[in-house]
């Protein structure tokens, strides 16, 4: 009896086994994509993390190849050689991002020397205002004891950021080889415009070719749109802070000027509130009544540039809603850093004009709603009109 138990068990252990009982094939083929998903995931992961910075340099040279392609496609038609006149123009911006670097880092250098050199004289008329404008009853003796103590924590701390300085001069070392690199790479990229074009449309068919070219197009008017109303908006600033620090008597005030302008306006979103810090600090070295009042003159020359001077000079340039551009300069923050920021408004321009270029515009109904918001029409100014009738070709519209 056992004997014929275990031959038929030892049977049906021999016997094949059905269709119901073995794993369908789909699951292998799951498994399959998933492990292979997953390698790619940590792939993708470690290259991005080794080519990061190569990625930001590309990303900064293509920006910086379509703001100056106007300008080299100028002097060529005039007969100059794309290559002398993308040099000329690099080298124009060289000199003058050198030229702010020097008297920028010459300004702070000498306001912090002659702090340390007369910070007893400082800290008396400091303590004075204090006093005799907010009731305090602070000794500017002990102040400047504290100060000038060893082991005191203003000095612990300057002895601490003697290392800061080796960091910082790294920094600038490889800081000046990443903008080597991205003038090189800009070069490059439009000295050999045409020649890059060229190789690119000719793998593409005609239609894709307009579309392409169009969209290329849309991307330099863009590009050069928001460098324009930047530097425009610059300009303004500089002129109004300029006269308000000439009046207050500020320390450089040509070169404050220039800073406020440009970073408050190449910076989005806080820019303006970091161009202010350094006039207001050195202001306050001289007289704490006018860093009051240099604070005053920037927070009321950013609204009355809100509401008066920005959209005059943005709705000629680059037209864009305020939302968009504070939404894409905080995403491009979050994906890129402070260089993602920065690019985010022309990148958004250029998404949006390519939006409002493929579709059709039709004749608004009446309605409070649009009323209230529509003014005057206005033109479509996302592309010129060769470059939209090419783009809208290429779409088969």
């Amino acid at each position: 009896m056992r004997g014929g138990y275990a031959r038929h068990m030892a049977d049906e252990s021999e016997a094949p086994k059905s269709d119901t009982d073995r794993l369908p094939r789909w699951v292998w083929k799951a498994t399959l994509v998933f492990w292979l998903g997953f390698l790619a995931t940590i792939l993708f992961r470690y290259a991005y993390s080794r080519l990061s910075s190569l990625l930001v340099i590309g990303l900064v040279s293509l920006f910086l190849s379509l703001a100056i392609e106007p300008g080299v496609a100028k002097l060529a038609r005039r007969g100059w050689r794309r290559g002398r006149a993308t040099m000329l123009i690099i080298l124009g911006i060289v000199v003058g991002a050198l030229f702010f670097v020097v008297a920028i880092g010459t300004l702070v250098g000498t306001q912090a020397a002659d702090l340390a050199q007369n910070s007893d004289r400082y800290v008396n008329r400091t303590v004075d205002f204090l006093n005799d404008n907010l009731n305090t009853d602070i000794d500017a003796q002990k102040v400047n004891d504290s100060i000038q103590d060893p082991d005191g924590p203003v000095q612990k701390f300057i002895r601490g950021q003697q290392g800061t300085a080796i960091k910082l001069s790294v920094t600038a070392l490889g800081l000046l080889l990443q903008a080597f690199s991205i003038l090189l790479f800009t070069f490059y990229m439009v000295a050999d415009g045409p020649k890059l074009r060229r190789a690119i449309c000719s793998r593409l068919k005609p239609d894709r070719q307009e579309r392409v070219l169009a969209t290329w197009e849309l991307a330099i008017e863009k590009t050069g749109g928001y460098l324009y109303s930047r530097a425009l908006l610059a300009a303004v600033s500089a002129i109004v802070h300029w006269i308000a620090f000439q009046s207050l008597g500020t320390a450089a005030p040509v070169a404050l000027a220039v800073w406020v302008g440009l970073v408050s306006q190449f910076i989005p979103v806080i820019g303006t509130y970091i161009a202010g810090v350094l006039p207001v600090l050195i202001t306050f070295i001289d007289s704490p009544v006018k860093a009051l009042i240099v604070i005053i003159v920037i927070i009321a020359y950013q609204q009355l540039e809100n509401f008066l001077v920005a959209p005059k000079i943005t709705a000629r340039t680059m037209e864009i809603h305020p939302a968009i551009s504070f939404g894409s300069a905080i995403a491009g923050g979050a994906l890129l850093g402070p260089v993602g920021a920065v690019l985010g408004l022309p990148v958004a321009a250029m998404a949006v004009a390519l939006v409002g270029a493929a579709g059709e515009r039709h004749e608004l109904i009446a309605n409070p709603l649009v009323e209230s918001a529509e003014r005057k029409p206005r033109p479509e100014r996302a592309l010129s009109a060769g470059a939209r009738r090419r783009f809208r070709r290429g779409r088969g519209v």
